[in-house]
């Protein structure tokens, strides 16, 4: 895609939301960091619903360590993974009272280095809470960058490194936020609503349903972009019983 059409996306969709945000509610950057940790493979509104309370009794990382792993899953238990959840919280508080004076680091590295964090968390935090140019890609942006044609990628670093290198100064800081919010509610992996879509012109999907009424199109059901490809393992020679052979690799993601 050229840089004229990139702008012009991008351009239609600051005109339909010229100040997006996230939808999860917080008050502070540590309420961020850990409503980012809760909503994955949530909702925003599961989440919102379960902070509401366990922020109006614990807030920072003290109050969230006060409260113990027991505790903190009684607020937590109706999103999905909480016991892993509530484990990385608890980690993540100790980690940040211990190494960064209980202050959520404005720092990629700093930030993936704490429990629970990975790099699409820690982009999300460093874009809301501190502004900075990142784009924490997710299903929706994947999906989004993919069938438009303004970042192409298999993987979701694919993805974020063409937005990264392809997003005009304009569009930098909000970018992430209008992509997420455009893939949620308008280019939908099932049945993308691509008659009210502001850049439908522009993008390469095809082929486009007509109306809400409109069947749903095979290949809209089947284009590759919505999902990541699945990381690559490599696999692993089977040692018969007895054998001095050492296996040529392991079972690791690549």
């Amino acid at each position: 895609m050229n840089k004229a059409k990139r702008y012009q996306i991008l351009a239609k969709l600051r005109a339909a939301n010229p100040t997006p945000t996230t939808e999860l509610r917080y008050q502070s950057t540590f309420e961020l960091l850990i409503a980012v940790i809760l909503s994955a493979q949530s909702t925003d509104v599961g989440v919102n619903k379960a902070t509401e309370k366990l922020y109006a009794v614990a807030n920072t990382p003290e109050a969230i360590l006060a409260l113990g792993e027991a505790g903190l899953k009684q607020y937590i238990k109706t999103i999905g993974l909480f016991n892993s959840k509530a484990k990385n919280v608890i980690a993540l508080s100790e980690a940040l009272i211990e190494r960064h004076g209980s202050e959520v680091p404005e720092d990629r590295d700093a930030l993936t280095a704490l429990p629970g964090v990975g790099r699409k968390t820690a982009n999300v935090v460093l874009n809301a809470a501190f502004g900075a140019e990142t784009f924490a890609v997710d299903t929706h942006i994947f999906r989004v960058g993919n069938r438009t044609g303004l970042a192409p990628g298999r993987t979701v670093i694919d993805v974020e490194r063409a937005l990264d290198k392809g997003t005009p100064g304009p569009f930098r800081v909000h970018g992430h936020h209008w992509l997420i919010l455009h893939g949620r509610y308008i280019c939908k992996a099932r049945k993308p609503e691509c008659w009210r879509c502001p850049v439908a012109d522009l993008c390469r999907f095809k082929p486009k349903p007509d109306g809400p009424d409109a069947p749903i199109p095979k290949a809209a059901k089947k284009h590759r972009a919505n999902k990541p490809a699945p990381a690559r393992k490599k696999r692993v020679r089977k040692i018969a019983p007895g054998s001095t052979t050492a296996p040529q690799s392991t079972s690791v993601a690549e």
